[in-house]
């Protein structure tokens, strides 16, 4: 089978479901985003530091995916193959293992810089992405049905990735610089 179709050349792909839209919809940039927002965490779990963490990431990967595929799939049309589902269950692990980070680190007191060693900068990279990603999801909301708790899942992720980069800091004794605004 080859990659390339060439059905995309003139600027419009197809939802699963058959609709054709624009490439610029807001729903191809919400499940683009999430794409890329995928690409990151592999970074992320590719990182040695997060060998304990590797299975998790790797489950937060698989639920992106399901995640891509509930918005590449057209709204208006009834689907022969069930597409999975984001459940309860997924925000509750994340919600977990940010708890269990959480009790390992201090106080948080400030505003954290992004930074203090490149694996905790790709952290802070991905959790920005996926707080686009929930943006996107979000505008895309007020124009056509999304499933809320996609929008609950990625809202979870982007603060399980910023504990996830301060737990991060702390395993590769990194510096985690405070912001101190000037006055």
């Amino acid at each position: 089978m080859k990659i390339y179709t060439k059905t995309g050349d003139k600027g419009q792909t197809s939802l699963i479901g058959g609709r054709r839209v624009s490439k610029a919809d807001h729903r191809i940039d919400s499940y683009g985003t999430v794409d890329e927002l995928n690409s990151w965490i592999g970074l992320v779990r590719d990182q040695p530091v997060n060998d304990t963490r590797r299975e998790l990431l790797k489950e937060i990967q698989d639920r992106l995916f399901t995640v891509g595929a509930t918005l590449a799939t057209d709204p208006e049309k009834v689907i022969r193959k069930p597409i999975p589902d984001i459940i309860p269950e997924d925000i509750t692990l994340l919600e977990q293992s940010m708890d269990q980070m959480d009790a390992e680190l201090p106080e948080l007191r400030a505003f954290v810089l992004p930074g203090g060693h490149p694996s905790v900068s790709y952290c802070h990279l991905a959790r920005t992405v996926c707080r686009r990603a929930e943006r996107l999801v979000i505008a895309l909301s007020e124009d056509s049905p999304v499933d809320e708790l996609v929008i609950q899942y990625l809202n979870r992720l982007s603060d399980y990735l910023f504990v996830l980069s301060r737990k991060m800091a702390q395993e590769l004794d990194a510096e985690e610089v405070a912001w101190k605004p000037r006055v």
